[in-house]
């Protein structure tokens, strides 16, 4: 009975209790991303002429409100009475005229065309105000990152040079060391906590930065960032089918062709120009209680001024193509970008590979043979102190290299308007 009511008791604590705890913000990309699609003010405001453009769009092809005129006829009854405004008293009655402005055939919709293109703009807008805002973070995070773990790693060879000081006291207390080997750690450890201090600055900045994208104060807390974000698979990282993607997704693309678009629907209606536009109207005519008159009328303009309109489709021609040029100039410029990218992704990720599998242990190697050697009076501290500095000077640039990537991969996952 006991032992059923503590499985009864565990299940019960299982059920209530969260999956997993909520990671507290800065810690992760994703929690940072999260975060500034819902409380980004410039994105917001995107958002707001999206929904505008499209209740625009909603009414673009609506008709113009129609017009009630009311005439009163001979309310004097020629002189005879008094001004009488009642409706069927004046002395000729009275008439009422309805009249409907209507637009040439094929106008209506082409006003909805380019409504629906300034919709897709919008839209556009909107895309990509998310993806630059998405790559700063992601640029932002990933230099946060690199500061911290810079420190993490100057602190960890402070660690490794207390220990060498230590070595070389001990030797030069017992007669087998120099002083100059002494001075010279003392002298290394000096220049790393400058090194430090630098380092500390840069982590603020981007500590500050990450604040001010989202929208918080400059100092708000912020927890450091636990791990650089995930590499797709080299499958994804194919030049011909990003490209593709690229073609298909670049949000400054999708402005430009929505832009394009507008202006071609813009040039069809310059040219509908040339026809009239119309104005149907119908009349009755109320004597005392009745209505026994009815007439119709229609009123067209007549496009006659010839230079104004040839002047406006020149313009509107004009506009296509620069809107078209605007498209490709887009185009050429994000698929370079795109190129250069990858190959410096690629050029990271060959140079971290070769830190990782070679030059890194090549210097931990040197250094643990001249750590025993040194102990034994057959090498140099300086020979000690530059296999130190080496093994650093590695693990620097294989951070700087796993950094490139991934900034590399934000500029990309820009281009794309989407993570990888």
């Amino acid at each position: 009975m006991r032992s059923a009511l503590l499985f009864i008791t565990l299940i019960g604590v299982l059920a209530y209790s969260p999956a997993r705890a909520e990671q507290p913000l800065g810690s992760d990309l994703n929690g940072l991303l999260a975060y500034a699609r819902e409380h980004n003010p410039e994105l917001s405001a995107n958002r707001y002429e999206a929904t505008a453009a499209l209740q625009r769009s909603d009414t673009a092809d609506a008709l113009p409100d129609p017009v009630l005129r009311t005439e009163f006829m001979d309310i004097t009854k020629r002189g005879t009475t008094g001004p009488n405004l009642l409706p069927g008293q004046s002395g000729g009655g009275t008439r009422y005229l309805l009249m409907q402005s209507v637009p040439w055939f094929g106008k209506r919709d082409l006003q909805r065309e380019v409504a629906s293109a300034q919709v897709a703009q919008a839209d556009g807008r909107v895309a990509a105000t998310w993806s630059e805002l998405a790559g700063r973070i992601k640029t932002t995070y990933v230099m946060h990152y690199y500061a911290n773990a810079s420190e993490r790693l100057a602190l960890e060879t402070m660690s490794l040079l207390d220990s060498l000081e230590s070595i070389a006291q001990t030797r030069y207390a017992n007669g087998l060391g120099t002083q100059q080997d002494v001075i010279r750690v003392q002298v290394e450890k000096t220049m790393l906590r400058s090194e430090l201090i630098a380092l500390q600055e840069e982590g603020h900045h981007a500590y500050a930065r990450l604040n001010a994208l989202l929208s918080r104060p400059a100092n708000a807390p912020l927890a450091d960032p636990q791990q650089l974000p995930a590499m797709p698979p080299a499958a994804k990282l194919d030049e011909d089918a990003l490209l593709e993607r690229l073609r298909a997704q670049n949000p400054q693309l999708r402005i430009a062709e929505a832009d394009s678009l507008t202006a071609e629907k813009r040039r069809d209606l310059a040219y509908k120009d040339r026809y009239p536009g119309f104005i149907l109207g119908v009349a009755p005519t109320q004597t005392g209680s009745t209505v026994k008159q009815w007439d119709m009328m229609v009123e067209f303009n007549i496009p006659l001024q010839q230079s104004a309109r040839r002047s406006k489709e020149s313009e509107a021609e004009a506009q296509l193509f620069a809107s078209d040029a605007r498209k490709q100039a887009v185009l050429d410029k994000t698929q370079f970008e795109l190129t250069v990218n990858l190959a410096a992704l690629e050029s990271a990720r060959q140079t971290e590979s070769l830190i990782a599998t070679r030059l890194l242990p090549q210097a931990e190697l040197t250094y643990q043979s001249g750590l025993a050697g040194y102990e034994t009076g057959k090498v140099e501290f300086a020979t000690l102190i530059d296999a130190q500095k080496q093994i650093l000077k590695a693990k620097q640039q294989q951070l700087q290299a796993q950094t490139d990537m991934r900034l590399r991969l934000a500029d990309i996952e820009t281009l794309l308007g989407d993570s990888l």
